[in-house]
């Protein structure tokens, strides 16, 4: 079985990993000290990821990619875990689909109200086609800010044509969202579906235009169009990250509707390696290893120190 080297997004920047075949997925490996195999894209890769983990191990073991740990997870709806192996809770941010209105009903008063206004504001918000007048929207918006919730935005400065190719994945099963205002782009979210679920790849606003309520123009007709479509889950990300459990971002999530949805992700080691790394829980990092107290001030300390002035980028428009 060949070694190849693929493309991944790795703290926004695409970079070549080693990869191989395994059952129809392609599995990659990544780290410095312990090398962790995962299944790449594995968040909007359709159907059960890994169908039998001892067959699934086995041919990795045999493939001559380098891992000491295999990682996967069920997808809800698949909730109940299935196999006897080392797993932990993980979650999403998620709506269950039942009506628009149903959805609508829940929300707290606020939330409707926010909403209302992005159109008394003048917003109007519909389905778009991804092309390079949107992909120019999108560019603008990337590159309104270098720091977005207290740290350096991964898709500040990049030109037009990295901006349009990162956003051009899965296009053939998405749907872009813009929110628009006297015929500008202000906003987008960027719809995956995967099976039953429909996830967001990506939501942006311009900060300039915060008063208008984009953000929550936006997922209004994106519930709209799940609701629309028959979609069970829709997905907004993780509700907590790690022992991060309360922040701007997991309130905003609440108030839109979105609940914590847990589903269990499961970490097979291969080599003595992998058995340390479960053993002391290192693929939890250190949002999931850190107290939550000391957590939140290294956030405060970080967001604190990009809050310094920073010198202007020079963008490439193409």
């Amino acid at each position: 079985m060949a070694v190849n080297y693929v493309g991944t997004g790795v703290k926004g920047k695409n970079t070549l990993v080693p990869s191989v075949e395994i059952e129809g997925r392609t599995v990659i490996a990544r780290g410095s000290w312990a090398k962790v195999a995962s299944i790449r894209d594995d968040d909007v890769t359709e159907g059960e990821l890994v169908k039998n983990p001892e067959a699934f191990v086995a041919a990795l073991k045999q493939s001559g990619l380098r891992a000491d740990i295999l990682i996967f997870f069920q997808r809800p709806p698949d909730h109940t875990p299935k196999f006897k192996h080392h797993f932990e809770w993980d979650n999403y941010a998620a709506v269950p689909v039942t009506t628009f209105e149903a959805w609508w009903e829940k929300l707290p008063q606020e939330s409707r109200k926010n909403t209302r206004r992005a159109t008394k504001r003048g917003v109007e918000v519909k389905v778009a086609v991804f092309d390079d007048e949107l992909a120019r929207g999108i560019h603008k918006i990337c590159n309104e800010t270098p720091v977005r919730q207290g740290r350096p935005f991964w898709h500040y400065g990049k030109d037009f044509e990295t901006v349009k190719r990162e956003h051009a994945t899965y296009v053939e099963r998405s749907e872009f969202i813009g929110a628009y205002f006297e015929g500008e782009l202000i906003g987008f979210i960027k719809l995956v579906h995967v099976d039953r679920l429909a996830s967001i790849m990506a939501i942006l606003a311009l900060n300039s235009h915060y008063d208008k309520r984009p953000m929550n123009a936006l997922l209004t007709k994106a519930m709209e169009v799940c609701a629309q479509k028959g979609v069970g889950y829709f997905v907004y990300g993780n509700y907590i990250y790690g022992n991060k459990k309360d922040s701007s971002l997991v309130e905003f999530k609440r108030r839109n509707g979105f609940e914590q949805i847990n589903f269990p992700r499961y970490y097979i080691p291969l080599t003595w390696k992998g058995r340390v790394y479960v053993r002391l829980r290192l693929y939890r990092g250190a949002q999931g290893l850190l107290p939550s107290p000391v957590l939140r001030l290294l956030l405060r300390i970080r967001e604190s120190f990009y809050k310094k002035p920073e010198k202007p980028v020079v963008v490439r428009e193409d």
